[in-house]
């Protein structure tokens, strides 16, 4: 089960963002991930649970931040009902998509597990439901994702295999790299692995 803490920086300028302490794993009906979010200072800023089918579909999700909360799952595309800080006002919200997506690295490696690029089918894409910090608005986005390379390293615990993507906004046309080995974002974005106590597990 790797556990570990990712620190999280804005795109554009850099500034941190705060910390995501996280632990996962796979198991018999697919992965989860459980993660608190902590800010520059070490306050506690929300938190992430995520569970995938075997297939890579999000079966549960739920999502706090700034008080706001979202829980959702895959459902007639994906479905979700956000609350706000009072808990007076509810909403649902459905897309025809097929996962969510955010700041969190879990999202990262949750499309990575739903798409299954592989050398001979590298590139395909997705539409996601995006949830945008700090009040966790929905909105949809169009993705294109590529497995550039897939290359194995050597390390004391063994072989890792590193999956390099190349991930586009259709809207934008923005491109970012990212770096998966297992269940473990390695580097992206806004994003970097700071300690990992335990090596990514290997997906069957």
């Amino acid at each position: 089960m790797p556990r570990g803490r990712y620190s999280l920086h804005d795109l554009h300028d850099h500034t941190p963002l705060g910390e995501e302490h996280f632990h996962c794993a796979p198991g018999p009906s697919g992965w989860r991930y459980v993660a608190q979010r902590t800010t520059p200072s070490g306050d506690h800023a929300g938190s992430i649970d995520l569970a995938l089918d075997e297939l890579g579909r999000p079966i549960r999700l739920e999502l706090h931040a700034a008080s706001w909360q979202v829980r959702g799952a895959a459902l007639d595309g994906v479905t979700w009902v956000r609350t706000d800080p009072t808990g007076t006002h509810a909403t649902e919200g459905n897309a025809p998509a097929h996962a969510f997506t955010g700041s969190s690295p879990a999202f990262l490696i949750a499309t990575a597990r739903l798409l299954r690029l592989t050398p001979a089918s590298p590139s395909t894409r997705v539409r996601l439901v995006a949830l945008t910090d700090p009040v966790l608005a929905a909105r949809t986005v169009d993705q294109s994702w590529t497995l550039l390379n897939s290359e194995a390293h050597a390390t004391d615990n063994g072989p890792l295999t590193v999956d390099e993507y190349q991930v586009t906004a259709l809207d934008t046309g923005e491109q970012h790299t990212v770096h998966i080995s297992g269940d473990v974002v390695l580097a992206a974005p806004g994003i970097e692995l700071e300690d990992l106590e335990t090596p990514p597990s290997t997906f069957p």
